[in-house]
């Protein structure tokens, strides 16, 4: 989670709900109490989440959209509007290449956030799709060109 005054983004947190193993449901709803959790202990006006991309393994691309399904669950059932970036997007946003590798990521998500140490490859990406929310719009007004509002979400 980030926060915008301005032009200037601040750190607030960032963390990984784990799932473990087990039972597709229970794994979901493990991941829905955990964001539920996040989200009424921090209060947030919006979420951004990276767009699914396919993947060579289908199995891999079914799971990670199941989990990505039920984050904008957890979202829009706390009345949250949620828009999604491509990962291409986040990358050209952060680093000005959409081509970035992970580590180029993490270090332009420590620099603009002003991070005493580089984040974790996982909360590199959340936080830099985070930024690229705030750099593609206004946090809290949603001017971000070419999308439109539809159910609650950004399409």
């Amino acid at each position: 989670m980030i926060e915008k005054s301005g032009a200037r983004l601040r750190y607030v947190t960032s963390g990984c709900v784990r799932s473990g193993a087990g039972e597709l449901a229970d794994r979901l709803k493990t991941i829905l109490e955990g964001l539920n959790e996040v989200i009424a202990a921090n209060v947030p006006g919006e979420v951004a989440i990276e767009k699914v991309f396919v993947n060579v393994n289908p199995q891999s691309t079914l799971a990670l959209g199941q989990a990505r399904g039920t984050a904008i669950c957890a979202a829009v059932l706390a009345g949250l509007p949620v828009a999604e970036y491509t990962a291409l997007q986040v990358k050209q946003s952060v680093v000005g290449n959409g081509h970035a590798k992970k580590e180029q990521v993490q270090h332009m998500v420590k620099r603009l956030l002003a991070l005493e140490g580089d984040p974790s490859p996982d909360a590199a990406d959340a936080l830099a799709c985070a930024i690229c929310h705030a750099h593609g719009g206004r946090l809290g007004a949603f001017a971000v060109r070419g999308l439109r509002m539809k159910k609650g979400r950004l399409v």
